[in-house]
């Protein structure tokens, strides 16, 4: 079979109405009726998101004949045999404001390849090319391109014909276009763009300025950047956002716009401080996940769930060097770490899922349980992110441990890089744990055991006395207390109650109930809205006012609407249970061996 290229064409025909035009050419077809599927999911995002349920027009043709088109699944196309060339356009419905989908308007547009463009099946290696084009009307002149895929005859930043060697490239190159802001600085020889759309006051200057830090950083770790013609950060900024999809030259974000850098900014306050840790944990995946990666992840098919165990490595592990790598290249310092590393404890200290569900069940599970969370998820799961991190920061211990300081995980990075990610051959499902036993010089399989095919917590407060650090844990001052910090005022804290409030309303409406709580004995249950304390009016802002001052077992009666139903109840109040995390510097030689030194 001959390796003639699948060509490609994108076309906005309808912004107002959020709708591609997509067309797909194929010179060669199989005889007895070319198939064609969109993907059900996107590598990095381990749910089924059923992508084909956008299209909303299907229509084929060869020469000046139509072709019958038949649907076979959900997902899945057969077009009647033909002789020649084969033509199929579809039109696809974007309105998915995301990292993970398709979005466009008159302001803009954005899609993933998995959205938009179908597989020729049994044509999956031949090259592609794809020609994008603007809308129509004078309205869209000014619209430019944002693409990390290689250009054919496209001018930088501009519409025309862009390449992939194949079906797998192509939709691993997200594309932005329209009137974005555009900043570039340069990385190991490779032109690094970072891209905004939608309304912000960033400082251009000061981002390239850190991002450029961040990304020598990481390629100083792995002592390369893997080949590319350029990286691109696209971001979206929005009035209230967070979430990254990783690619193999570029990163997609959503981010806020007040976590972006201001003119005049002094310090990395916290909201930038959460922005850099997303630029840098999704740039640390262009080595970990794009190259190295499960072997159950190669060749994968995306019409169906692929399970591994490993997520917590390629998640955790990531997830710990991100905010590492902010204090080890200088952006934020040693307190400012030690604060986020405090938030980290407290999350997965705070949820008792972890005492029933292994990190590498997590992983395994990602699909069904760690991406269709519901009100029960803090009390039925673990995060293979924040505990997977922690099982990271535990296992850079232990081999410093058994090294004297010699060697660390950084070491066990290196190693995986050059045995996996540059030869392509992907980890098996202990290849990580037997590398880090390689690495320390000891036998590592019961740290594994106890603590990531097992529930134990990571013994933190013992790992990290070797590197200068004391682990010390308190009740919460509020409902909102996320640690990190010592107690303000230890007259604020506050009995204990047992649930969490939803994010973004003004009303006391309950988004979880921890289990054994004494929320959950008053019958309180998620998506219940306290409206009353002791009669006294209770919202959000005045909940935990209302419950502070008292004692453990003092009984308050609680008005709450369930749906549309009132009802009374009477929550007797506990003991406020030590599982706020803070951290504090015991020994400066020790600390800066391990945060201000990359080995």
């Amino acid at each position: 079979m001959s390796q003639r290229p699948i060509h490609y064409c994108v076309f906005p025909v309808d912004p107002a109405a959020h709708l591609y035009q997509v067309t797909l050419t194929l010179e060669e077809t199989d005889p007895r009726g070319q198939r064609f599927s969109l993907p059900a999911w996107i590598p990095g995002s381990y749910m089924i998101r059923d992508f084909a349920r956008h299209v909303v027009r299907f229509v084929a043709w060869s020469g000046s004949r139509r072709l019958d088109v038949e649907k076979l699944d959900k997902h899945t196309w057969r077009c009647e045999p033909c002789s020649g060339p084969l033509c199929v356009e579809i039109e696809v419905y974007a309105w998915d404001l995301s990292v993970r989908g398709a979005h466009l308007d008159s302001s803009h547009g954005y899609f993933n390849g998995a959205c938009l463009f179908l597989r020729a099946h049994g044509y999956e290696k031949h090259p592609c090319t794809l020609e994008i084009r603007p809308p129509e009307g004078a309205a869209y002149d000014d619209w430019r391109v944002a693409t990390a895929m290689p250009r054919d005859d496209a001018p930088l930043h501009g519409f025309g014909r862009y390449r992939a060697a194949d079906y797998e490239e192509l939709i691993d190159h997200p594309v932005e276009t329209g009137t974005f802001t555009l900043a570039t600085f340069e990385v190991a020889g490779v032109a690094h763009d970072i891209v905004i759309t939608g309304r912000h006051r960033a400082d251009m200057q000061r981002l390239c300025r850190d991002l450029k830090i961040i990304c020598e950083h990481h390629v100083a770790l792995f002592g390369e950047l893997p080949a590319m013609e350029r990286y691109v950060f696209q971001v979206m900024a929005v009035g209230d956002g967070y979430g990254g999809l990783e690619h193999r030259a570029s990163t997609s974000l959503l981010c806020s716009r007040d976590d972006l850098p201001y003119t005049g900014m002094q310090q990395v306050d916290e909201g930038y401080r959460r922005f850099l840790g997303l630029c840098s944990h999704e740039y640390f995946h262009t080595w970990n996940v794009k190259r190295i990666r499960p072997v159950a992840f190669d060749g994968c098919e995306l019409d169906r769930e692929i399970h591994t165990r490993q997520l917590w490595a390629y998640e955790g592990i990531t997830s710990y060097y991100d905010d590492l790598s902010l204090v080890r290249s200088g952006l934020i310092d040693v307190s400012s770490y030690l604060e986020l590393l405090g938030q980290t404890i407290t999350r997965v200290l705070r949820g008792s899922g972890r005492h029933l569900q292994s990190v590498a069940e997590s992983s395994f599970d990602a699909w069904t349980r760690f991406y269709k969370q519901d009100e029960n998820a803090a009390n039925a799961i673990v995060s293979y992110y924040a505990k997977g991190a922690l099982l990271a920061l535990g296992l850079d211990m232990r081999i410093r441990r058994a090294t004297n300081d010699t060697r660390s995980l950084d070491d066990v990075m290196r190693r995986l890089w050059v045995e996996h990610g540059k030869t392509g051959i992907g980890t098996g499902e202990s290849r990580i744990e037997e590398l880090a036993s390689e690495v320390a010089g000891i036998d590592l399989s019961d740290f594994f055991a106890r603590h990531l095919y097992g529930t134990e917590d990571v013994p933190l407060q013992e790992l990290l006395q070797q590197v200068g650090v004391s682990l010390y844990l308190r009740p919460a001052e509020g409902l909102d207390d996320a640690g990190g910090k010592p107690a303000a005022n230890r007259d604020t804290l506050m009995p204990w109650v047992g649930l969490r409030l939803q994010a973004n309303a003004a009303d006391a409406k309950i988004a979880v109930v921890y289990r054994g709580s004494p929320a959950m004995h008053a019958g309180l249950s998620a998506g219940d809205e306290i409206i009353a304390i002791d009669g006294i009016r209770a919202d959000k802002a005045r909940l935990a006012t209302l419950f502070r001052g008292r004692s453990a077992g003092e009984k308050v009666h609680v008005h709450a609407f369930r749906r549309d139903e009132l009802f009374e109840t009477v929550l007797e109040l506990g003991e406020p249970p030590a599982d706020t995390a803070w951290l504090e510097v015991t020994d400066d030689t020790l600390v800066k061996a391990w945060l201000l030194t990359n080995r």
